[in-house]
């Protein structure tokens, strides 16, 4: 490694997507010294992929809509695995995110008069999307960016953090390394937010990019302390692409249902009706993705193991307008005209609904001065998140964790460190420099990938889960024996290894926690248990030392719950 940079600061922000930038640019409001490090471009977060929208109940469309509902549709569509106090803060808060952004230079699309223009989203009782054509994700993004570089916030683009420093059991700091030339990175912090995301680049076919989601969050808390919460509740968004096999996965927006378009099999049968015939193509993602899924499990998908989606009879000013993005993508990936011409899709894993255990109302973890927010923290979507939500979260979490954080900062008397911990985050970048094994991360890596896709995909059972145990347990023994080789392009062969670590565990934690979720709950589909049990109606919290407990959900309160309908199970197809 090269010569070691040393850098204090009162908060770090891990992850420079959506909801790190926002969390920092709180903090920095505040007047608090605070730094932001990524392993990838700031421009090119995760967050610049979300597409669809972003929910408030803001009633522009329609009056009648209330936080309340929103909160009973997030808690319906959960399967009552989501917390209530969370989401009754996220849905209480939502206006206030939408007015941040505005106030940050947010470009939404608005109706002639000047409204906000809000659209349906699948399993929403009303219009409470509000949208930037299909680009929303990247147009907060940049909004984001931009209010960070008006307050000066530093931003370090190309660190990789290693490890979490603590000292008598509390937040030090963090060590990590440039990923281009190797340098060190030793930098003390009062305390630690977490925003790297989650996990789902664990599948084979992923939303997510390489090198990103690939359980980073996951390993960095559990080795500092904390646990995870339902890691088994993973969402399978409906429509990811098929070919080619090196973008495989790449999200085709839910907006292109949400705008009318149509779901049909090999033999041209519009399919949903068997599964929802009330929403049809509008119905939950679960649905969506179970029904696409055993379509082509039985027989009735295409050639390449899809199905079709179709937007050609809309408009072609309507798909310009409202589907600028997909349109651009399935143009750029396969020459191929959505205006007139069906999409193959098929289930793409895409949003890890749980994650790192967190307080509901302030998001810190069980270790002193951390926290986690965004797809890295859980509590808020339960076995199925309403489309829109994730987006929203980040800006209201966001907001409160900077402010939790700031005033855990001003708390601190004192901070104890330890010259033993900064010593062994040395040792394990040092270690895995020289190895020189036979193994290859890469493939190890796609092995992972391999094993969880047919293990622990869109339906599963206690026979393949154990056996995806066994295989997992050969990987890591695999593990030991790597090979890491850093060149003249940089030091990725390194971050490649510690992105395995991080799979590994969260790999680990997924089978286990799926293992002890016996029933079908939304995402979770278990082909020898199809029904719900009342008695897993709990989160599953895990973590290597203890392995799993279960944790009892609060009471809905009454406000919310009368405006709550019951969960259909019909078309629920697990066979």
């Amino acid at each position: 490694m090269k010569p070691e940079q040393q850098i204090s600061t009162s908060v770090l922000v891990i992850g420079t997507g959506g909801s790190g930038l926002r969390a920092a640019i709180e903090l920095a409001e505040q007047g608090v010294d605070v730094l932001a490090v990524g392993k990838r471009p700031r421009h090119d977060a995760h967050t610049s992929l979300a597409a669809g929208g972003i929910n408030a109940a803001l009633g522009t469309m329609d009056e009648e809509d209330s936080w309340q509902q929103h909160a009973a549709d997030t808690i319906k569509e959960s399967y009552f695995l989501a917390d209530p106090r969370t989401v009754q803060v996220v849905a209480q808060g939502a206006a206030r995110g939408i007015e941040d952004l505005e106030r940050y230079g947010m470009n939404f699309a608005r109706e002639v008069d000047g409204r906000i223009s809000q659209r349906f989203f699948g399993a929403h009782t009303f219009r409470r999307t509000a949208f930037a054509g299909d680009y929303t994700g990247l147009e907060i993004q940049r909004t984001l960016i931009k209010r960070a570089e008006q307050l000066q916030v530093p931003i370090l683009d190309t660190v990789y953090i290693t490890e979490l420093l603590t000292a008598e059991g509390q937040i030090f700091g963090a060590y990590g390394f440039d990923v281009n030339h190797g340098t060190g990175y030793l930098i003390h912090a009062d305390a630690v937010i977490l925003a790297a995301g989650g996990h789902n680049r664990i599948w084979r076919r992923s939303s997510s990019r390489r090198d990103e989601n690939t359980g980073d969050s996951f390993r960095l808390a559990v080795q500092a302390g904390a646990r995870l919460r339902d890691p088994e509740l993973v969402q399978f968004h409906p429509s990811g692409i098929i070919e080619p096999e090196s973008d495989a996965g790449t999200l085709v927006s839910e907006a292109a249902r949400g705008e009318g378009g149509i779901l049909t099999n090999a033999l041209g049968e519009r399919f949903m009706a068997r599964y929802d015939a009330k929403r049809m193509e509008l119905s939950t993602r679960d649905r969506v993705a179970l029904a696409a899924y055993t379509e082509i499990r039985e027989g009735r998908g295409t050639e390449n193991g899809g199905v079709w989606l179709d937007v050609s009879h809309l408009d072609r000013e309507v798909i310009m307008k409202r589907l600028p993005r997909v349109y651009q993508t399935m143009m750029e990936l396969q020459m191929l005209d959505i205006t007139s011409q069906k999409m193959e899709i098929a289930p793409t894993a895409h949003y890890s609904m749980g994650g790192v255990w967190v307080d509901p109302l302030t998001h810190a973890t069980e270790v002193p001065g951390l926290y986690a927010i965004g797809e890295a923290s859980s509590g808020l979507h339960g076995a199925n998140r309403l489309g829109g939500n994730s987006l929203i979260e980040l800006l209201v979490f966001g907001r409160i964790v900077g402010q939790h954080a700031a005033q855990y900062s001003a708390s601190l008397a004192s901070q104890p460190r330890s010259a033993q911990a900064i010593a062994a985050a040395r040792a394990h970048i040092a270690e895995l420099l020289g190895s020189r094994g036979q193994e290859n991360v890469r493939s190890l890596q796609r092995a992972i990938r391999d094993l969880m896709t047919e293990h622990a995909g869109v339906v599963r059972d206690e026979a393949g889960l154990l056996e995806g145990l066994a295989k997992l347990q050969a990987i890591e023994q695999r593990m030991a024996n790597v090979g890491i080789h850093p060149d003249i392009a940089g030091y990725q062969d390194l971050a490649h290894a510690f992105d395995l670590q991080s799979s590994a565990l969260a790999a680990r934690a997924t089978l286990e926690a799926a293992l002890e979720r016996r029933e079908t709950r939304g995402c979770h589909n278990r082909s020898d248990y199809p029904a719900m049990d009342p008695a897993l109606q709990v989160n599953l919290v895990w973590s290597p030392s203890t392995g799993i407990t279960r944790e009892p959900i609060p009471e809905v309160p009454a406000q919310i719950a009368e405006l709550i309908t019951e969960v259909s199970q019909e078309g629920k197809l697990v066979e």
